[in-house]
């Protein structure tokens, strides 16, 4: 793998192919999970147990948003009257390359210096509307960036000033639909997720990098008669309409040129009614896609039937691993239903199941294939029902972790409850997300997990203070053994991998994002967002 320098305006830019997502995680970060496993191990060792007690603040700097601030470069389709004051908050993944970090936020995309903070460049995207719920990150190939915006354009930029060199529709603004993840680069695919909370389906799509023309679009419910999967819904026209959202990117297996992602719950989210009783595929499932087609190569289904907007567009992990004692190549999930699984990534084979969460009560058995049963006296009913998780899930969209030094798989977890109402009858009334009222009545406390899957059992749980619940971000491990991530009082915080004992934190506001880490001029930093601002740590 090599990396290309050109210079600019006296500043070294570096053209990246898909091979360095390929090697080892080390001096850069140019990918949403950093590599194309999801593991988000940083082979970097300067910072150790021993000194990241003396890490402290290099920088600090906060963004601003619009199309005034920092003589934007201005694109987009909108005529510039729909603005939106939120949707500021920094909650993916921030690229670093050769001493230039890429951030972006819904509308707005950012270069900077990775030394200093210095803006370099600022795009902003003027908007027709649409939900700006976030923005998960960039994808970069060349010295070309990717970005999706809320109202469904795929925005590709010159890496070196911010100039735009194309936009392409990702999927129609008319039908709700609104684009929040990180595309991810493939040799030469550009491969990007959408999003929509009413009843329109799951698209994931291939485009060109250097023209933008579609390659291949997969469905994550079926759209024609012959699709095998049709006969686990009502019909066609339900399954059409069915959801399955692919709200996270995903990861890639090189060996078998395997695309590996999660999709979301199906349409109508809270009731079945109009689904049929089938499992409704390819709905709540890790999903196997052949990079080069867009073909269906397996899939598991981790929630069959959903009646809980049980989404499993979580990040997965690849490993490779013993198994039983055989070496096994895997894929590793803890989805949002509080169940973890182990599959085997070749050929979609259950592994292991595991409950990691005391408190999950949706389900009343596991299957001969791994898999939660529905319990339907945890449905929404008129009178109400206890659930747990609670909508938010017992983890959501934050990024796991994994270290191949201690085999263990790290997941934020919060064991949360709600009384689940069924307020539509009628399931024309109820499509989307609709038809339901849910009153959160507590939890059983927020934590990091530490899972070891060889033994389907809990290695550690470091549990944050209080009772009252809430979601902590993602996480990331490096080679001197460490564990970053933020917990719920506002505090960056540094932990032993191998128990979970608190070694270090920053006290910085709630983190947004999952940290990140790289090396530069001999130093490594530690990079990580709270809001609307960056922070980036090192010793000294």
């Amino acid at each position: 793998m090599k990396l290309l320098f050109v210079l600019t305006a006296g500043l070294a830019f570096a053209q990246v192919d898909s091979k360095l997502l390929l090697q080892p995680l080390g001096d850069s970060w140019p990918s949403y999970s950093g590599d194309y496993s999801g593991k988000r191990y940083s082979s970097l060792k300067q910072v150790t147990k021993a000194n990241v007690k003396n890490l402290t603040l290099g920088w600090t700097m906060r963004i601003t948003p619009g199309a005034l601030a920092n003589n934007a470069i201005i694109g987009g389709e909108g005529d510039g009257t729909v603005t939106f004051g939120g949707g500021n908050s920094i909650k993916g993944a921030v690229l670093q390359v050769d001493g230039t970090l890429y951030v972006s936020t819904p509308d707005n995309a950012w270069a900077i210096d990775a030394r200093d903070g210095r803006i370099l460049w600022h795009y902003f995207w003027k908007t027709r509307g649409a939900t700006h719920i976030g923005n998960r990150g960039m994808a970069m190939y060349g010295n070309w960036l990717f970005f999706e915006t809320p109202d469904n354009y795929l925005v590709s930029l010159d890496a070196r000033t911010g100039a735009e060199r194309w936009h392409k529709q990702i999927a129609p603004f008319e039908e709700q639909y609104f684009s929040t993840p990180a595309p991810i680069v493939i040799d030469n695919h550009v491969i990007v997720g959408t999003g929509n909370d009413l009843d329109e389906p799951g698209i994931l799509q291939s485009f060109d990098p250097e023209t933008g023309a579609v390659q291949w679009k997969f469905y994550s419910v079926p759209q024609t008669a012959n699709d095998p999967a049709v006969k686990t819904w009502m019909n066609l026209d339900a399954a059409k309409h069915g959801g399955g959202q692919m709200w996270v990117p995903g990861v890639y297996d090189p060996e078998t040129q395997l695309y590996i992602v999660g999709t979301g719950n199906p349409s109508p989210a809270y009731t079945g009614v109009a689904r049929g009783e089938g499992d409704n595929l390819y709905t709540c499932s890790t999903v196997a896609i052949n990079v080069d087609t867009g073909k269906l190569v397996w899939y598991y289904q981790s929630s069959p039937h959903d009646t809980h907007d049980a989404d499993s567009s979580q990040t997965p992990i690849l490993v490779d691993g013993d198994f039983n004692g055989r070496p096994r190549k895997m894929v590793l999930t803890a989805a949002r239903n509080g169940y973890f699984f182990a599959l085997d990534r070749v050929t979609g084979q259950h592994l292991r199941t595991l409950k990691y969460s005391d408190g999950v009560n949706w389900a009343k058995e596991i299957n001969a294939n791994g898999q939660p049963v529905r319990d339907p006296v945890k449905d929404h009913h008129i009178g109400g029902s206890l659930v747990s998780p609670a909508n938010s899930g017992i983890t959501n969209w934050p990024p796991p972790a994994y270290s191949p030094d201690t085999g263990l798989f790290y997941v934020p977890q919060n064991d949360n409850f709600a009384m689940y109402y069924l307020t539509e009858t009628d399931p024309r009334g109820a499509m989307g997300l609709g038809g339901k009222e849910e009153q959160g009545v507590g939890s059983l406390g927020s934590y990091i997990t530490a899972i070891d899957y060889k033994t389907g059992k809990i290695a550690w749980r470091h549990r944050f203070p209080g009772t009252n619940g809430g979601g902590a971000m993602g996480l990331m491990t490096t080679a001197a053994g460490l564990l970053f991530g933020g917990d719920l009082g506002g505090n960056i915080v540094a932990y032993d991998a191998a128990n979970g004992k608190t070694l270090w934190h920053s006290h910085i506001g709630q983190v947004s994002n999952a940290p990140e880490t790289y090396m530069l001029d001999g130093h490594q930093y530690l990079l990580v967002a709270a809001g609307d601002t960056l922070f980036a740590f090192t010793l000294y």
